[in-house]
């Protein structure tokens, strides 16, 4: 019986120690090259590359202050990015960072340390053409032509309320002139509109004595 426990033992065992192998001989190998460029006050872009032949789904970047103890993990899968933009960092501040890639069957070895060092807020980072594949000024970029372009709608927009007003007013302007002349031709007086009189015959009183009586004249 005791043969027999040693026996399953060394059977599990021999499972256990062949598996961690072939996990460990699949997963990607480390980063190499890392680097930390695009440095300012309160952010920092870190890039590197991986070496050909790995299926690489996503990286792992851990962060450490040089003087601290608490570590800031960044992960991200389903990506093919080979940077990171790190936000919230604190000026005149040394760092530690190390990248991992991720692959299908787990996590790499984390790549060789790279300490660097944030700027003051009031140094100015120098405009070059580098800048442009930072990815923070891309994200800069792209929010300014957004913003642009929504200007550009909002103050079409104005424009054509603008004009339906202005083109509203001026038709009820004529409209409101209609309805005014209509009144003023129904507001004539009636005199304007009586008929003569026929003096076919009638009554004639003396102007001159209205108490002298009337006379009757027949037209022959």
């Amino acid at each position: 019986m005791a043969r027999l426990l040693v026996l399953v033992n060394s059977v599990v065992l021999l499972l256990f120690g062949s598996g961690m192998f072939l996990v460990g001989a699949n997963r990607p190998p480390a980063p190499v090259n890392v680097s930390v460029m695009h440095l300012r006050a309160d952010s920092a872009t870190v890039s590197w590359e991986v070496p050909e032949g790995d299926i690489i789904i996503g990286f792992s970047i851990s962060q450490q202050r040089q003087e601290g103890h608490m570590q800031r993990f960044i992960r991200e899968v389903n990506t093919t990015s080979r940077s990171c933009v790190l936000w919230d960092l604190e000026e005149e501040t040394d760092y530690i960072i190390q990248v991992q890639s991720i692959g299908l069957y787990g996590e790499s070895q984390a790549s060789k340390k790279v300490h660097f060092r944030t700027l003051k807020k009031t140094d100015r980072f120098p405009s070059n053409s580098s800048n442009q594949d930072d990815p923070t000024v891309q994200g800069l970029d792209k929010s300014r032509h957004i913003q642009t372009g929504e200007m550009i709608i909002i103050v079409v927009v104005l424009v054509m309320w603008a004009a339906v007003i202005a083109l509203f007013c001026r038709q009820y302007d004529i409209i409101k002139d209609n309805d005014s002349s209509n009144s003023k031709e129904k507001a004539k007086p009636s005199s304007e509109r009586s008929t003569p009189e026929h003096h076919s015959g009638g009554l004639l009183r003396s102007k001159f004595h209205p108490s002298v009586p009337s006379i009757n004249i027949i037209e022959v």
